[in-house]
């Protein structure tokens, strides 16, 4: 199998710690080219497919004692380095990774594979930004366990680090791109690294420039330096929990990625910074997909992992926005990113048709199981159960090609509760909608993580708490006002089990809930009666077409009624508990739209 076979960069052999070293595999690759378009609006960016014309494309090479002033990051104090490539085609990206030796070639398309190590997926715990006093970012962050704060001087100790070790390189890959669909909000964003195939993922996942005079005298909003080959060995010192770093400096406009070669990292600290600038600007920054009919009604699919996000926003008969990150301005939605970045696991092409057919040339598998025969074993997670693929957008055939809807018809809270207890669908009203914003519950499910052995309530605030900058109930005012504003509808959908918990019930049927989200769409559900669940609160359809009954009215799929109860009661009172954290001074207190139990 693929995944025991090491293989290291030549170029930083030399560089790396023992432990990266023994961690990191690597191998070959091999990719194709493509863009995406934008909405066609004075207002938006608009790019369509990359010509193939080498006098417009951004891509290009520097070499010789001015190779970092010519790629513009000699301001950063990087200014060694004999040869710089940036913005290399996919194709000019395939060489490199084949001659790195930085990742094999799947023989699913000739699709690029690449192992990230012992990290194959965000480290949350050694995110750190520089709580710079009195500054406009220190009054506004949410400080705590999410947004840690870090010492000027440490984050000044990591940068020097980091600078120091690229001039050791004798070559370096930079991005220029951007991210935002709507120029009004669009941010330059700039990333150096030390490997090829991470420049191949933020090309896939940011917005691609299409010819060099988009990215001419390119000033970047932020910049990202990626040394992941390095670790802080004085983490201790510096008072962090581990080797590994992601440190933010928003005043300097700059971070830094130590130790860690998840591809992710890149991808989610510029989402948690869109989600710092944005409510600054009064636009609503989103963790959700969303997709747009025929007739330009435009949906939004808020939710955890497993609870259906990326499934259910994949609909043949609508375009999709985007799969995870999006804006809601005063023109719309729209999308903050260029590509896809999806879990494989448990991927086939009957469950997940789009996804499995956008693995191909161009996209590229983090952490996959291969056969000895390069073939992507989907299934196979003894590596990891969060293995990813990334792609361009346009890997999907029914994407909306200006990456941008109308202000939103429906927007929708998934979630996979695991007690049995919710209704398949609920409509909620505008207070109701701030409370599930908030809460952002689904539930874990035995099997899916180490430890879990039975159901636990999983409550991130806003549908991402990890990815949020700022207080939390700011968001949820936003949204509140955008809601009101257009008089988008609000709906809980529960994608998980009916009938009883784990163990007990049975999942819901995805033909049921692509029912329910069928009836929210095409606006049926408006036509059914509802009447009002006595402890959460929002109304509950007693019969919607395509969706049984008993499994509609939860309590009546309980064959024990008193047992439902009290699981219902056991689950409000989760709800409330977490909620505590979202009152006190100074924030908007929806707790009257929560669950209320009879004392």
């Amino acid at each position: 199998p693929l995944s025991s076979s090491t293989y290291f960069h030549t170029g930083l052999d030399s560089t790396m710690s023992a432990a990266m070293k023994t961690t990191m595999g690597l191998g070959r690759a091999r990719l194709g080219a493509g863009l995406t378009k934008y909405r066609p609006s004075a207002s938006v960016r608009s790019l369509s497919a990359v010509t193939d014309s080498a006098s417009e494309s951004p891509s290009c090479v520097y070499s010789g004692p001015d190779a970092t002033k010519q790629a513009g990051i000699d301001g950063l104090g990087i200014t060694n380095i004999g040869t710089i490539y940036k913005n290399q085609t996919y194709e000019e990206l395939a060489e490199h990774e084949e001659r790195n030796n930085e990742g094999v070639f799947s023989s699913h398309d000739g699709c690029f594979a690449v192992d990230t190590g012992v990290f194959t997926g965000r480290s949350p715990s050694d995110k750190w930004i520089v709580k710079n006093e009195g500054s406009e970012s220190d009054k506004n962050l949410w400080w705590g366990k999410v947004n840690q704060p870090m010492k000027p001087e440490v984050f000044d100790e990591l940068f020097e680090k980091a600078v120091n070790h690229f001039n050791t390189l004798d070559k370096a890959y930079v991005f220029d791109g951007f991210c935002g669909a709507s120029l009004a909000s669009q941010k330059k964003v700039r990333f150096v690294h030390e490997l090829a195939w991470q420049q191949h993922f933020v090309t896939n996942m940011f917005i691609r420039p299409e010819t060099a005079a988009d990215i001419a005298d390119f000033d970047p909003d932020f910049t990202i330096i990626n040394a992941c080959s390095q670790v802080n060995e004085k983490w201790e010192e510096h008072g962090l929990n581990s080797e590994v770093a992601v440190a933010v400096n928003i005043e300097k406009k700059v971070a830094v990625i130590l130790g860690t070669w998840y591809g992710g990292e890149n991808k989610k600290g510029i989402f948690s910074l869109m989600n710092y600038w944005l409510p600054l600007e009064g636009i609503m920054p989103m963790h959700c997909s969303a997709n747009i009919g025929k007739d330009g009604d435009t949906a939004l699919f808020f939710g955890l992992s497993g609870t259906g996000k990326t499934t259910l926003s994949a609909d043949p008969d609508r375009n999709l926005i985007g799969d995870d990150e999006h804006g809601w301005d005063d023109d719309g939605t729209f999308n903050f990113e260029g590509g896809c970045y999806a879990k494989t696991i448990n991927l086939s092409e009957e469950t997940e048709p789009d996804i499995y057919r956008a693995i191909k040339r161009d996209a590229m598998l983090e952490n996959v199981h291969l056969d000895a025969d390069g073939t992507p074993d989907y299934f196979n997670v003894e590596k990891t159960q969060n293995g990813r693929v990334s792609y361009p957008i346009h890997h999907i055939p029914n994407h909306e090609p200006s990456s941008t809807g109308s202000h939103p018809q429906n927007v929708i809270f998934l979630t996979c509760d695991a007690f049995g207890v919710l209704p398949p669908v609920s409509k909620l009203n505008s207070g109701q909608a701030m409370y599930q914003f908030l809460s952002g519950y689904t539930a874990k499910v035995a099997g899916t993580e180490r430890g879990v052995t039975e159901p636990e309530a999983t409550f991130s605030a806003c549908f991402g708490a990890a990815f949020l900058t700022i207080h939390p109930t700011r968001y949820a005012d936003l949204l509140s006002k955008k809601l009101e504003e257009h008089g988008s509808d609000a709906y809980l959908v529960n994608t998980g089990w009916s009938g009883g918990g784990v163990g007990v019930g049975e999942r819901m049927s995805i033909g049921a809930t692509r029912a329910c989200i069928s009836a929210i769409l095409d606006g049926s559900i408006k036509d059914v009666e509802f009447e009002q669940d006595p402890v959460f609160g929002f109304d509950v359809p007693k019969s919607l077409p395509g969706v049984p009954d008993n499994v509609v009215q939860p309590r009546m799929a309980w064959e024990d009624k008193d047992s439902y109860d009290a699981q219902r009661n056991k689950l409000a009172e989760m709800f409330q508990k977490n909620y505590e954290k979202f009152t006190g001074p100074g924030v908007t207190d929806y707790t009257a739209f929560g669950p209320q139990l009879k004392k």
